[in-house]
């Protein structure tokens, strides 16, 4: 009885040791205001990119990759939930200290987390700087980070390390947020002997300000545009980061182990240097340029590697995607949007994940229903009609040619939107109405604009008393800085 109780008990563990085995790690790279138009593995060979190309090169570009919103903390609201953000509310970046993602929706890291995942968050976390909305508060079990815009790669404000305090730290010496980020997430990866684990790691590159160390300026003496270089520089440190975070992959022999992302959070702002490639628009609008962006997966020996696909996908969609690889089973009672992209992504299944993408922000939205999007850029204008499979730029209007499609498309805009809540919380800005009746700037000829006031992110409550008390912003506690 005693030698059978011994086999049982080892056939558990070795059972629970293979179940664990044969679910992948997740690890997802989030980028900041990357554009459609800045990487190699889309054609773009002005700054070499060859880590974050080699997650293409060893899976999945998709070529119609969006967000659900062209900002950078709704974006990361539909990330985090799998849901359109415009049904909670979060529509926008926070503008007071008491707003962020709401505590009644759950997040990527609780879902991983009840399946039996460690959970960790490296980077930019921009869904609430109160305490109760940070990640150590929201599924994760480790945070290193900024809450919001840092104001400076070199000195940022608000970064967070959990393994020392849930308050604000000051950042040590020689200290360069890409950089940082990506020693931790390499540190915390290697710390993970035995569960499954999740590492969410959005960094705030190539965000504003853009400032690069002289390591990755040397790189680009050639640049004779002190912006463009200064950008080029900081994407050059975040494919370098994104290569550490890799390589710590490999060394511990867990590539094919690993279900790897590499998405950016909206489009570029097209204004220091930037681009978003043929794509029209940019950050900050329902145009291609501000939703349609790099999107990458991996799966070495899982999914297929240099693969194309042309098949809209967004964000929403990693959520489930994972849930599913992980073994578990999305409830229809979490109401999600995001749908499970492997059997598409494995041949398993023909057809398109989504037949229709919506967007809402502001006094902007639009729809794409198969390869046709109705957008509407502002306000009191007639919305526009495209065909994005032979337009690209978005340069052709085929409203008045097409009135039946476009009516079509609104029809099933305006179902969506009844489905919606109202904001919970406003932007600063609303986009500037064009100047002359239906002006509007090409793809290809597209000049830099000079950027907006930017948006103060909000700031703690003690923050706020410390101020009112006229003490100087000597403490690093102070929140950032800007964001928009």
């Amino acid at each position: 009885m005693k030698a059978l109780l011994i086999l049982l008990s080892s056939a558990v563990l070795l059972h629970s040791a293979s179940a664990a085995e044969s679910r992948p790690n997740i690890l997802l790279f989030y980028a900041d205001d990357l554009g459609y138009g800045e990487l190699g593995c889309y054609g773009f060979k002005e700054v070499p990119t060859p880590n974050i190309d080699s997650i293409a090169a060893n899976g999945i570009r998709f070529t119609n990759g969006y967000v659900s919103a062209p900002l950078c903390s709704p974006s990361r609201a539909g990330l985090m939930t799998g849901r359109y953000q415009q049904r909670f509310g979060h529509e926008n970046n926070m503008m007071t200290a008491e707003k962020g993602l709401p505590i009644a929706e759950k997040t990527f890291g609780d879902r991983m987390k009840a399946l039996g995942y460690a959970t960790g968050a490296v980077g930019k976390w921009h869904l609430g700087n109160d305490p109760a909305y940070l990640p150590m508060k929201r599924g994760f079990d480790d945070y290193f980070g900024v809450f919001g815009n840092p104001g400076s790669y070199f000195t940022p404000k608000g970064l967070i390390d959990s393994k020392i305090s849930a308050e604000p730290q000051k950042a040590p010496e020689n200290f360069y947020t890409t950089d940082a980020f990506a020693a931790r997430a390499s540190e915390w990866i290697t710390s993970k002997k035995e569960a499954p684990w999740f590492l969410y790691m959005p960094f705030n590159a190539v965000h504003s300000p853009h400032e690069a160390t002289e390591k990755y300026l040397q790189r680009f003496t050639h640049i004779s545009d002190p912006k463009r270089r200064q950008f080029d520089a900081m994407l050059a440190a975040m494919d370098d980061a994104v290569g550490v975070v890799l390589a710590k992959v490999r060394e511990l022999k867990l590539e094919e182990r690993t279900l790897i992302y590499f998405i950016s959070d909206n489009g570029s702002p097209n204004d220091r240097g930037e681009a978003n490639g043929p794509l029209h628009g940019k950050k900050h609008t329902c145009w291609e340029g501000g939703i349609r962006l790099p999107w990458l997966m991996q799966w070495k020996g899982t999914l297929p590697a240099g693969k194309i696909e042309d098949r809209p996908v967004i964000q929403l969609d990693v959520l489930p995607t994972c849930v599913s690889a992980a073994g578990g089973t999305v409830d229809p009672a979490w109401k999600l949007d995001g749908v499970n992209l492997l059997p598409f992504v494995k041949g398993e299944n023909s057809e398109r994940p989504h037949p229709t993408l919506y967007w809402r922000i502001d006094n902007m939205w639009a729809v794409r229903h198969g390869d046709m999007k109705l957008v509407s850029a502002e306000a009191g204008r007639e919305p526009e009609l495209f065909d994005l499979a032979a337009d690209i730029g978005e340069t052709k209007n085929l409203a008045s040619a097409q009135p039946e499609k476009a009516a079509e498309l609104k029809r099933l805009w305006d179902d969506w939107n009844t489905s919606l809540t109202a904001p919970a919380f406003g932007a600063k800005h609303k986009m500037k109405k064009a100047k002359g009746k239906g002006k509007r700037m090409e793809a290809s000829k597209a000049t830099p604009t000079p950027p907006s006031e930017p948006e103060t992110t909000p700031k703690s409550k003690k923050e706020l008393r410390q101020e009112r008390k006229k003490k100087a912003a000597s403490k690093a506690a102070a929140a950032p800085a800007v964001d928009n």
